[in-house]
């Protein structure tokens, strides 16, 4: 599996969690997850490379559903990428949540 970030450009940690890949040298695939929203399998697949539970990788917007069942978020996440945290970063089988851009260290 190639080097992808789930992506919003209008996110500035999200341009900095880009650049700091790219000023690695790293070309990782860019998913505009907002206009291609990932399916609830591909979210249930980030989620395993991550190692957290649903509720981990929603945004402050979606707090609310924090309390839900995990297929209930992974539904909602599926339905709205909007409320899915940014940026997410994965190389291979691992994952980060790119805050702070520190984090991708882990996975490189």
């Amino acid at each position: 599996m190639a080097l992808e970030i789930w992506h919003n450009p209008r996110c500035s940690k999200s341009r900095q969690a880009l650049a700091y890949l790219q000023d690695q040298g790293l070309t990782p695939e860019i998913r505009l997850y907002l206009n291609a929203p990932p399916s609830p399998e591909e979210i249930r697949s980030m989620l395993a490379s991550l190692g957290l539970p649903a509720a981990d990788l929603l945004r402050k917007d979606g707090a609310a559903l924090k309390s839900e069942p995990e297929d209930a978020i992974i539904a909602a996440m599926a339905a709205d990428s909007a409320l899915i945290e940014r940026p997410v970063i994965r190389n291979g089988d691992k994952a980060v949540i790119g805050r702070p851009t520190d984090a991708i260290d882990r996975i490189l």
